[in-house]
């Protein structure tokens, strides 16, 4: 039999991490270029954002998390050699989550003046609600072929469609707010989403070619497995959904979670601002001003949510045959990683707040102190985003939706109670964020921890980093102050994270040694790290 397409660990991460940096640049790249369009700035910002978190909501209903519970149920049934029985679950999910994809679709494009109106009461989202309704379809189909090769140990599927996806969205986002320049924000708005639809579309088409295209590699797996056990439609749909339901429900809690606080911000800043000339342009800028930084905080958490999508598959597999130890050495090295990921990108983002707005938003600056705030969830988040991964692998996969659910009453109070007092306002949005994500994080992690018996040195995964991102952040503090005057904002800022990015990089390798030599040939790169490690420390 010739050798299925399976990957490692480690290259599974690395394919996957590449894959969300290409993307979340490219989604950073289309959301500074049409943010600074004449006519759309911070108020067109707004009306995109707060249709697009509700189709993120359906989505996370639909499709979040299918690739994942696929990725969980196919990765146990060929840990065990019962790959028919993988495929006929495959099967059954692309039934059932096209049907489910094709009602919440319709169910948009109906329900989008009523929820423009009962929700939001802004500058109309109706016609961006509608634009997007299409793309819930070709979404939940996508997912589902996206799971079972994931499940597989292929991470081609998910990466490449994902990458597709995002390059057509940027490109023809791009192309279309320029060819509307000059009408209202809410128009350029609504065609910035028709990029969304089509991107969506062609992504599908690339996974249907692609599970063509490993048809042969499938037949021979079919043809290998032990005899299935023919199960009706009904009970599969009902063991998919038993994994699926809870592990979407982490992220329809945060969807809900997202549309929740867009809501009481909205409703809040009109309290907070009652009085105010053009008060509905105004609360949609502030809230514009809000989510821009949210597009520069994915990137970090790009590099990180590689470990989370293929924990999944890796924990679960090993935990199907009794190898608890792997699925410990996995959990905590992906701990560790997003530590060291997460710290500098959010000492840096604190340090740099003003100065990385002025450089990106030139037209519209504004925001900078709320994007210092907003930074701290990189953090948390990041963990959360690891803990997640384990959790879903172990089966605690309702866990995670707890604990956003516990999170986001205490960031719902914190607004309610924040937001509308005048001298607060808008601050209070970023502060219950902070909140949300701290507790998400550690009732996981506390979680994973008792679960999983794992040993992790205060000293490494925690002083260690700490310390090295501290020691960076005052680097480029020194550096953007120093050159601001001389050379500019943008350069100076440039030239800052460079600095920062080389210093943080010697504390950890080098200076506090966080990664051991096991640990560091793990990373991509990690054998050639060890040589020059090695020199640089003899010499």
């Amino acid at each position: 039999m010739k050798k299925s397409k399976t990957q490692t660990f480690m290259a599974s991460v690395a394919m996957v991490m590449c894959s969300q940096i290409v993307i979340k640049l490219l989604g950073f790249m289309y959301r500074i270029v049409i943010t600074n369009i004449q006519g759309f700035g911070d108020e067109g910002n707004g009306i995109y954002s707060y249709g697009y978190q509700i189709y993120v909501l359906l989505l996370a209903i639909s499709s979040v998390g299918i690739p994942n519970a696929i990725a969980k149920l196919v990765s146990e049934k060929c840990a065990t050699d019962d790959f028919k029985s993988a495929y006929r679950i495959f099967r059954c999910a692309l039934i059932l989550f096209a049907i489910i994809g094709a009602l919440l679709g319709v169910g948009l494009y109906l329900a989008a003046p009523l929820i423009d109106s009962a929700m939001f009461d802004t500058p109309t989202i109706v016609n961006v609600l509608r634009v997007l309704s299409p793309a819930i379809l070709f979404v939940s189909v996508s997912s589902v072929i996206r799971g079972f090769f994931q499940g597989m140990k292929n991470m081609k599927a998910t990466s490449t469609s994902q990458v597709i996806e995002q390059l057509i969205k940027c490109v023809s986002t791009i192309l279309i707010v320029v060819a509307i320049a000059g009408n209202s924000p809410e128009v350029m708005a609504t065609g910035a989403t028709v990029a969304t639809t089509l991107s969506t579309f062609l992504s599908l088409l690339y996974v249907i070619w692609f599970y063509k295209a490993n048809k042969a590699d499938i037949r021979e797996r079919l043809s290998d497995s032990k005899p299935l056990v023919r199960e009706s439609f009904s009970k599969i749909a009902k063991s998919i959904l038993y994994v699926a339901v809870p592990i979407s429900l982490g992220s329809i809690v945060a969807s809900i979670n997202r549309v929740v606080d867009l809501t009481t911000v909205v409703q809040g800043l009109k309290v907070a601002l009652s009085g105010t000339p053009n008060l509905d342009n105004v609360t949609m800028a502030l809230s514009g001003m809000l989510s821009k930084g949210d597009v520069i905080i994915n990137l970090p958490l790009a590099l990180n949510i590689a470990f989370s999508t293929v924990l999944v598959p890796t924990v679960a597999g090993a935990m199907a045959i009794g190898d608890k130890k792997t699925a410990c050495d996995k959990v905590s090295f992906s701990l560790l990683v997003s530590i060291v990921i997460a710290l500098p990108a959010t000492v840096g983002c604190m340090v740099l707040a003003d100065e990385i707005f002025l450089m990106l938003y030139p037209n519209a600056p504004e925001g900078g102190y709320l994007f210092a705030i907003s930074a701290i969830t990189i953090f948390f988040s990041a963990i959360t985003q690891t803990n997640a991964g384990s959790l879903q692998g172990l089966g605690k996969v309702f866990v995670p939706a707890i604990a956003l659910v516990v999170g986001g009453v205490v960031k719902l109070i914190v607004n309610l109670v924040l937001i509308p007092i005048p001298e607060i306002n808008i601050l209070g949005a970023p502060i219950g964020s902070v909140l949300c994500q701290a507790i998400g994080c550690i009732i996981t992690f506390s979680v994973v921890k008792k679960n999983l018996p794992m040993k992790l040195s205060a000293v490494k995964y925690a002083i260690k980093p700490l310390a090295a991102a501290l020691i960076m952040g005052a680097v480029v503090f020194l550096v953007s102050r120093g050159l601001t005057g001389f050379v500019g904002n943008t350069l100076s800022t440039i030239l800052a994270i460079g600095a920062g990015v080389i210093v943080y990089a010697v504390m950890v390798l080098i200076v506090f040694g966080i990664f051991n030599e096991d640990e560091l040939k793990q990373l991509p790169g990690g054998r050639s790290l060890n040589g020059l490690i090695s020199r640089v420390k003899k010499g």
